[in-house]
């Protein structure tokens, strides 16, 4: 066998109808469009859903659930995460500049799941009531940032 000798199998070529070449291409005059009407015409194009005035099923369909416009997009970290970093003060820059945060959003969220066996400064816009009673128990202070404000890089 050789690679000069390999084809694909018949019938899986096939050239391409040229469309709109004059009476002696196959596709005479109309060029497969037909006689008359929207899709005849050069420039027509159909809009996206368009059921020929039918009802689109776009708007036959129901509509359901709710989209709150007013939803708050925050950054998370466990307390158990903030246990394994380096550091006792830790506030939304330093935790982006860690990578433990990819994108803030609108604020920072420490949540209570895992262990903390240390004491740490927490800076975050908003914390659960078990983030909260755990990093209070280990000796560690939490401060709530205003909302919209992000919090001045931290020295360490």
């Amino acid at each position: 066998m050789n690679l000069s000798e390999l084809k694909p199998p018949a019938g899986q070529k096939h050239t391409k109808r040229r469309i709109g070449r004059g009476m002696g291409s196959g596709r005479s005059k109309t060029a497969g469009r037909g006689q008359k009407g929207q899709r005849s015409i050069s420039g027509f194009s159909l809009m996206r859903g368009f059921e020929g005035g039918q009802m689109p099923l776009h708007r036959r369909l129901p509509k359901r659930g709710f989209t709150n416009i007013f939803r708050k997009q925050l950054a998370v970290v466990n307390v158990g995460r903030l246990d394994q970093l380096e550091g006792d003060s830790f506030d939304p820059a330093n935790l982006v500049q860690l990578g433990v945060v990819s994108k803030l959003g609108d604020g920072l969220k420490v949540l209570g799941a895992g262990e903390l066996k240390r004491a740490i400064k927490v800076k975050a816009h908003v914390f659960s009531q078990s983030a909260r009673q755990k990093i209070e128990a280990a000796g560690g202070s939490v401060e709530v940032i205003e909302p919209g404000s992000k919090a001045p890089a931290s020295g360490n």
